[in-house]
């Protein structure tokens, strides 16, 4: 139950720093890193908080979480005594409807009324000490009484003395245990009965954000490339942010949320790249945006080729009419070009030869691009780079796509996202990481709202419900994951027969397996070839050349896309990440996966062979759907508008032309 203080008074027992307090409780979670850094979550996201807590002989124990809000007002959310009950688990979920800092507790005390019901249903029966325990019953319920009036609860006060009134040598046995029992009384003793030696934990930190930290579905495109052309002469026109517009509408139609843009700066000419990465680029060749900074600026300034800062705001404004958030890509590097180059030198590592080095992650080379060096200048790169995130913030950004966060010290994001976020509590920041885990995980710990993931990789079943375990799970409260099915940099092997059933499983799959998900523009056409075999790249990237495409072309998956954005909009169950259940399909072929916020409750049939057909027989979990073991549910397929009534065991059928079901089930 949850109760809004002020509660009962009792003695509270000061926890020792370190140790156990007069009720020992231990194991808490969720907890990072001892407290350090908040816990996340998103307004009316559902949490679990866990403990162990026990005591000394039998008497009876138990818990509570005092949950405080960033404005200081206190909730109690009593636990509950979970399975196995002799590791003493005490569980209880939390929401909170407010963005901003809060804090949690856990209460382990001493429960009298627990105690004397225990008492009373083993002595009565045996007709031991009935007086004495009809006398501690009764003023057990009378104290309670006189709590519930202190609260003015008169309701509850008459309920509580009537019970105790009942309490006499002339009730029968099965009068007194059955009314113990009743659910109003037992709901009024949780409510307003003795709670003693209370002893609390430290209180532990919970950041709440907006719910676009969490449930968001991004697309991905080039300005430059929408609506480039070539003239007469063969010379390359490139895209503008005008241009752009009717490429935010369709992401719109689509139903996505987030446009996220590549770096949309000057871009250098020292060293520039040229089609699929070749150091020989020809004078139409637009360079990789990536290597930001020319003498027409750096970081707080638009290429000239895509038009003005006025012409970025009303794209932003046209975003913001559609529903649309701009996420700006954030690369903290710099082309031999950029102004910091003879501004800063101190910002960059010089090696001994006198020259400046360049970005490297071998066999990859970056020649076009210097890293920074963060420990040269921390104190002027640190407040340079908190300026630069300020002025795109004040001209409508609001998510920054941070590129490769893993090559700069985890310190500093520490101290740039709470910066930020103080001033902007708002603006959410994307951690593009494909890295060791530990790094992953420590930028989550240390503010990143979201995170590329491992998605890209994890293909057959078991790899995918071992990772969707871990993310759901104990990665959950420091770790948002995103599920791109592809970027430009990544053209996953999946994909690269070009089979349309490829794609569209693995849309289906990010679209219901992660809260947030996105599409990087060329998906929707099938687009597959990699520049050689054995690479995850694609030929002719965008990233290195112009590349218009016909969106309307046949076939496209735009339906498919847009479809499954109104899926998970319609569904909270898949606007969530920590409730998912894995069901039993013999077949390896065939995943199965349920997810459930309150009510709603969605179960996804995935087929993971786009080659061919697949069947299997299903063990559905109905306990994990929420309905009777003995029951039928019935199953509306979201995608096709097909009803079936299935029972525990089901079978389907998939194939390369319909290789799913989103299913939102319901009782029959």
């Amino acid at each position: 139950m949850t109760e809004q203080f002020p509660a009962r008074s009792s003695k509270r027992i000061v926890r020792t720093e370190g140790g156990f307090g007069r009720i020992p409780v231990s194991g808490v979670s969720p907890v990072l890193e001892g407290g350090a850094y908040p816990v996340k979550a998103v307004t009316h996201e559902r949490l679990l908080v866990q403990a162990n807590v026990f005591r000394e002989g039998h008497d009876a124990v138990n818990a509570s979480v005092i949950l405080t809000s960033p404005h200081g007002t206190q909730r109690r959310i009593d636990m509950t005594q979970v399975e196995p009950m002799g590791l003493d688990i005490w569980q209880a979920h939390i929401r909170m409807a407010a963005p901003g800092d809060w804090t949690f507790r856990v209460e382990g005390w001493s429960d009298p009324w627990g105690t004397w019901a225990h008492t009373a249903e083993k002595k009565l029966p045996a007709g031991v000490d009935v007086d004495l325990v009809h006398m501690e019953g009764r003023e057990l319920l009378e104290k309670a009484a006189r709590q519930a009036e202190a609260m003015r609860t008169p309701g509850a006060a008459s309920l509580l003395r009537g019970a105790a009134a009942g309490l006499t040598v002339d009730t029968e046995v099965d009068e007194v245990l059955e009314l113990i029992s009743s659910a109003p009384i037992t709901r009024a003793m949780a409510r307003f009965g003795a709670r003693e030696l209370v002893s609390p934990t430290p209180d532990y930190p919970i950041r709440v954000e907006r719910r676009r930290a969490l449930y968001s579905s991004w697309y991905e495109f080039f300005p430059r490339s929408q609506g480039a052309w070539v003239d007469d002469e063969g010379h390359w026109h490139s895209g503008t942010f005008q241009s752009s517009m009717v490429r935010l509408e369709a992401a719109a139609a689509m139903g996505f949320n987030v446009v996220y843009l590549p770096p949309i700066h000057p871009i250098g000419t020292s060293f520039r790249k040229g089609p699929n990465n070749t150091l020989t680029p020809g004078p139409q060749d637009p360079g990789s945006p990536w290597a930001i900074g020319a003498p027409e600026g750096g970081h707080d300034a638009v290429h000239p080729d895509l038009g003005s800062l006025e012409d970025f705001d009303a794209f932003v404004a046209k975003a913001r009419s559609l529903d649309i958030e701009i996420a700006l890509d954030f690369a903290l590097q710099a082309s031999p070009d950029h102004p910091w180059v003879t501004e800063h030198p101190e910002w960059f590592t010089t090696r001994l030869d006198g020259t400046i080095a360049y970005a490297e992650n071998p066999p990859k080379k970056y020649q076009d691009i210097y890293p920074i060096n963060f420990d040269n200048d921390p104190v002027g790169i640190y407040h340079e780079v908190l300026r630069i995130i300020e002025f795109w913030i004040d001209h409508g950004v609001t998510i920054f796509r941070v590129d490769n966060p893993h090559t700069k010290p985890v310190e500093f994001w520490d101290w740039l996202i709470g910066r930020v976020n103080e001033r902007h509590p708002e603006v959410i920041f994307l951690a593009e990481a494909f890295t060791k885990p530990q790094m992953m995980a420590a930028l989550g710990k240390i503010g990143f709202q979201q995170s590329y993931t491992y998605f890209t990789w994890r293909n057959v079943k078991w790899e995918l419900t071992e990772y969707l375990t871990e993310l759901s799970t104990e990665m959950a409260n420091f770790y948002r994951p995103n599920f791109f099915v592809n970027t430009p940099d990544i053209n996953p092997f999946f994909l690269q027969s070009g089979n349309q059933a490829s794609f569209a499983i693995r849309a289906i799959l990010a679209a219901t397996m992660s809260p947030s998900w996105g599409v990087y523009s060329g998906f929707e056409l099938f687009e597959h070839e990699p520049l050689a075999p054995g690479k995850e790249e694609y030929l002719d990237s965008e990233k290195f050349q112009f590349r218009p495409r016909d969106y309307d072309a046949e076939p496209n998956l735009n339906m498919l896309l847009g479809r499954l954005n109104e899926i998970r909009d319609a569904h909270p169950a898949l606007q969530q990440l920590r409730d998912v259940h894995f069901h039993h399909a013999p077949n390896d072929a065939v995943i199965v996966f349920s997810k459930r916020d309150g009510d709603d409750t969605v179960l996804v049939v995935c087929s993971l062979d786009p080659d061919n057909t697949v069947e299997s027989q299903l063990n559905l979990d109905f306990d994990a759907l929420g309905f009777p073991a003995a029951g039928k549910i019935s199953v509306r397929d979201e995608l096709t508008g097909e009803e079936y009534l299935w029972e525990r065991q089901a079978f389907v059928r998939l194939y390369p032309g319909k290789p799913a079901h989103v299913l939102h089930v319901t009782v029959s």
